[in-house]
């Protein structure tokens, strides 16, 4: 019986490229976590933590893409190191995905979605051994999310929607009162929800409504004249941020 020939794999402790390595990592670590505390900042459900894991996820990935199966090259052995790569690109779309939701017909996190995806974008390009670009990325990403963000808001829209919610008493005809103080200020309204509660005055109503005109209007003059109707007590401004 021959002799079994047990193989082994040989690799370095320290290789010459992991200051490299240890850089670019770092380097992700820096760039994601600048996109994440933007996005905490904001208060969004993916904040730093999940960008730097993220950002640094798609580095470690690229970098053992690139340098990690040095020792098994040869003659008969071909590496693709872009395999690793496309892979991320495909696997992150479930995390982007689960960061998007729907509450009253009007999608949220989008935004926080797509920030997800820069995030691996600009990670891979710190493992892929090109930081410049990636520092680029975030300066744009931020220019995006900020001041073109501002522009944009300042852009004349053809329609405009305003959200309230309004707190009235229940059962003195003030809905009926509040639907006609908006069609007389040129408004057409939507009912999302509403919520009845007891309170010591008695019965009220939380009721969210959709205010919508076909020229955009400044939204403190609906408001003003929501607050003046009989027997409303309260008028709240909804976030429009669906980002």
């Amino acid at each position: 019986r021959s002799p079994r020939i047990v193989g082994h794999m040989d690799f370095e402790w320290i290789s010459d490229t992991l200051v490299t390595q240890t850089i670019l990592l770092v380097c992700s670590f820096v760039l994601s976590g600048t996109i994440g505390i933007e996005r905490e900042l904001r208060q969004k459900s993916a904040g730093a933590r999940t960008h730097i894991l993220v950002g640094m996820g798609s580095a470690l990935f690229t970098l053992v893409s690139a340098y990690g199966f040095e020792h098994v090259l040869g003659d008969d052995v071909v590496l693709d190191p872009s395999r690793i790569a496309a892979q991320i690109v495909t696997g992150i779309g479930f995390l982007g995905a689960g960061v998007i939701f729907v509450r009253r017909n009007i999608i949220s996190g989008l935004t926080t979605a797509a920030s997800v995806w820069v995030t691996a974008a600009v990670g891979m390009a710190c493992g892929a051994g090109m930081p410049i670009i990636a520092a680029i990325t975030v300066a744009l990403y931020l220019f995006a999310v900020t001041a073109l963000t501002a522009l944009i808001r300042r852009l004349p829209r053809q329609h405009g929607t305003e959200i309230y919610t309004v707190r009235y008493t229940d059962g003195a005809g003030v809905l009926r009162d509040i639907l006609q103080v908006a069609s007389n200020n040129g408004y057409e309204v939507a009912l999302s929800q509403t919520r009845r509660e007891h309170t010591a005055e008695g019965y009220v109503v939380d009721a969210t409504m959709e205010f919508s005109h076909g020229k955009q209007k400044p939204p403190e003059p609906l408001l003003r004249h929501l607050s003046e109707v009989t027997g409303v007590v309260e008028v709240t401004a909804e976030d429009q941020d669906h980002d």
